[in-house]
């Protein structure tokens, strides 16, 4: 696989050293509009094509995937780019503006034949990866009630300064994944309420947000996300779990611990991520993530199979972050069938 990466900024870092990881993939051109976000990239692959414009880089082609790490606002033009080339994408979270653009998209990419795949992470950390796998063992029974939770006072702002720019923050940026790891466990959801807070004056978004989601298949979850909760230990970037099923209950809670209980029977185990010799704490769980769900997309390719995270997939998780936001700005419960 001969692979093409748009937008060499912060994350798109780890998405490169996680292709370097992948055996039978070749990271062969890079484009960035920064000549020095382009240089650092460049530097970790021998002999790869370096551009400035999107549109030279397909132009020249030699590339059957491109990975596309940009902000949201570029992505419509860039995937109806790749469509046009005739390859497989990957598009970086949140996948959209809004739900038109993220449909045409799917249309777009499905009319060529190629594979569209959401670069949605936080389901394949391989902690939360394990309660899933749990949960689908059919364990604890049938699920009836789950809890999706992160709450951190980390500064993420540090190293992505736009975050604090934009009307909309947490569950954009944040909610997009807790939301989607909710559908992982529970399954589609028919409805959603939800409220917003900001604490912190300095940004312009919601840096607070807890959303009520009914199931199809009639879980009750409830998803929870804080950059305003102060705590020792700092938890970032973990995702903590509670799921109560007919049988037993799952819990993943902090510092990787995952238990299960069957009546008095409670069986824990550590399931902790490595560092990966390229990350450092406390991004190593998704920075592990991220070499996953790519490995996950070029096994997909090789198959001829649909990702789990594929673009038409995510339009159900990107749903449930307007229906999140129109419930918060109205105060009532959305369907998401009204979307």
């Amino acid at each position: 696989m001969k692979v093409a990466l748009i937008g060499c900024g912060f994350f798109a870092m780890n998405q490169l050293h996680g292709w370097k990881d992948i055996d039978g993939v070749e990271v062969v051109a890079l484009c960035d509009r920064d000549e020095e976000r382009l240089s650092v990239a460049s530097a970790l692959f021998d002999n790869v094509r370096t551009y400035k414009d999107a549109a030279a880089m397909f132009a020249d082609g030699g590339f059957d995937t491109v990975d596309i790490a940009t902000t949201v606002s570029s992505h419509r033009p860039l995937v109806e780019m790749a469509a046009a080339h005739n390859v497989h994408v990957i598009c970086q979270k949140p996948f959209a503006l809004n739900l038109e653009d993220a449909r045409a998209m799917v249309k777009a990419v499905e009319a060529t034949g190629k594979t569209l795949m959401i670069h949605e992470n936080f389901r394949w950390q391989s902690a939360v990866r394990a309660v899933i796998e749990e949960v689908r063992s059919g364990v604890i029974g049938t699920p009836f009630f789950g809890r999706v939770s992160f709450r951190s006072g980390y500064d993420v702002f540090s190293g992505q300064p736009y975050l604090a720019e934009g009307e909309r923050f947490i569950i954009e940026d944040l909610g997009i994944h807790i939301l989607d790891i909710s559908r992982a466990l529970f399954g589609d959801a028919t409805r959603i309420a939800a409220t917003t807070r900001r604490i912190n004056p300095k940004i312009k978004g919601e840096d607070v947000a807890t959303m009520l989601l009914e199931h199809e298949g009639g879980v009750t979850s409830v998803v929870d996300c804080s950059y305003a909760t102060h705590r020792s230990p700092e938890t970032f970037p973990e995702s903590l779990l509670e799921i109560d099923g007919e049988k037993g209950t799952i819990r993943l809670d902090a510092g990787y611990k995952m238990s299960v209980q069957l009546g008095d029977d409670v069986t824990e185990r550590d399931v902790a991520p490595p560092v990966l010799d390229w990350a450092s704490r406390p991004w190593h769980n998704i920075q592990e993530s991220v070499r996953i769900i790519q490995q996950h997309f070029v096994d997909c390719i090789a198959a001829g199979a649909e990702p789990e995270t594929s673009g038409r997939d995510n339009l159900q998780t990107f749903a449930l972050v307007e229906a999140a936001y129109l419930s918060a700005k109205e105060h009532r419960t959305v369907e998401l069938a009204d979307l």
